[in-house]
């Protein structure tokens, strides 16, 4: 019995649109970055992008549970001495939705080249409005 091994060329894509208003951060991150791998497909390879585009509206209604909003922190350093900068994810959530959710999926995603590429099929929106009308995407509900 063959085992089959996707080749980047072969590989079809869809473009599915997420509403993520009041889901849980990380069970909407966990989800997506599983489709952004391809793992929902059972041509799925490991060492090939075999994922899907995503779009993601209304990143700055997302749910934080329990005490998570104030007490969570959102760290980088600079790399200079004393240079760790912490935000709290409530402040995040306010300033920069966008960034807090990709960031999310990112950190869910395999390090290097090849996860890269996987987060570039990522788009994410802060409210209902986005600018992919033209690929027809798929509404996709998330299972919880």
């Amino acid at each position: 019995m063959k085992s089959y091994i996707a080749k980047p060329q072969e590989v079809e894509r869809k473009w599915y649109v997420i509403d993520v208003a009041g889901k849980p951060l990380g069970r909407a991150a966990s989800q997506i970055a599983s489709i952004l791998r391809g793992k929902n497909k059972p041509t799925y390879t490991p060492n090939v992008d075999t994922g899907d585009y995503v779009i993601v509206l209304n990143a700055d209604k997302v749910l934080l549970t329990g005490k998570k909003l104030d007490q969570k922190m959102l760290r980088h350093h600079s790399l200079y001495p004393g240079g760790l900068k912490e935000i709290s994810y409530k402040e995040a959530l306010a300033k920069k939705p966008e960034f807090v959710f990709q960031e999310a999926v990112r950190r869910m995603l395999p390090s290097g080249p090849l996860g890269r590429q996987m987060l570039t099929k990522l788009k994410v929106y802060k409210g209902e409005e986005h600018d992919n009308q033209a690929q027809k995407p798929e509404v996709l509900e998330l299972r919880y």
